[in-house]
């Protein structure tokens, strides 16, 4: 039996019988794909762990934080040739290091802990629909994402709830910056096709929380909660993005910033880290949900 047809025996389908520390993945099938090892062994430690029966939230954080210390790379998602789905868990930036916490914690709770589940997870959150159909069908806005992304029951945009404002932005940051995007650069029509997109999300009324109100709701936002940071930058919605974290009572941010190389918690709580980067203007919220 070859290695493939090994993990599709062992599937965990809705309903089966969970994972035991007696009958974890055997560990001489994880020598091929680095991706895949790392990938099994998060969903070891979970079961070890009973992560399966904690709030997607929590499940969340935790997955995240087996992430600590995995180094920061930018760009990570664009490699040259068609748009396919990238999986790299070894290097991760800010999108990267949500959507890999996120789609992990999603599969623990479905009960799905296979390689195969974690990309069919993956290409759902990240691309519009759930669909790869060339550059433009990939979610590179946050407020795109976060909007896709809810539409389709996987999160609840929360900053309206707890008393956000509206997000005015016009968003063209890819479409006049063609030499940051080899894709827009090479391709007349991937351009006129991101300038639409852009053109669509711009006119959505979205809301966020200006970071001299986050504090005053923080004890409104859950561990797990993602966030997209809205920034001052003229042409695009939010600089970086990361996942709420509660520690010794305090509201802190998980993420895989460009300045110290790699995923971190802030050493200063999450209004604190807003005000000194003055870019920096307010948080869109995202609240995962139990996903069926």
């Amino acid at each position: 039996m070859n290695r493939r047809n090994f993990l599709h025996t062992v599937t965990l389908a809705a309903g089966a019988p969970l994972l035991t520390r007696d009958n974890l993945f055997p560990r001489l099938f994880l020598q091929q794909d680095p991706d895949e090892a790392l990938c099994i062994k998060k969903f070891e430690i979970a079961v070890s762990e009973g992560w399966q029966k904690l709030p997607i939230g929590e499940v969340i954080v935790n997955v995240g934080k087996t992430f600590l210390g995995t180094k920061y790379v930018g760009h990570i998602l664009e490699a040259r040739g068609p748009e396919h789905l990238i999986v790299n868990m070894r290097a991760l930036d800010c999108v990267s290091f949500y959507e890999n916490s996120l789609v992990i914690a999603r599969c623990i709770k479905m009960n799905k802990m296979t390689f195969d589940e974690y990309k069919k997870q993956l290409q759902f959150i990240r691309y519009r629909g759930g669909i790869i159909n060339g550059y433009a069908s990939r979610l590179h806005y946050t407020s795109d994402y976060f909007y896709d992304d809810a539409r389709r029951g996987v999160w609840k945009l929360m900053a309206k709830e707890l008393g956000g404002i509206p997000y005015v932005k016009k968003l063209d940051f890819m479409s006049t910056h063609p030499d940051v995007y080899w894709q827009i650069r090479e391709s007349d029509t991937v351009k006129k096709q991101i300038e639409a997109m852009e053109k669509e999300i711009s006119k959505r009324t979205i809301y966020y929380i200006p970071k001299d109100k986050v504090a005053g709701i923080s004890d409104k936002i859950h561990d797990g909660d993602i966030l997209g940071i809205t920034t001052s930058i003229e042409g695009i919605d939010t600089s970086h993005t990361g996942i709420c974290i509660w520690q010794d009572k305090e509201l802190h941010f998980m993420h895989a910033p460009l300045a110290g190389g790699h995923v971190e918690i802030s050493e200063r709580v999450l209004w604190d880290y807003l005000a000194h980067n003055k870019k920096q203007t307010g948080i869109l919220i995202a609240r995962p949900l139990e996903p069926v």
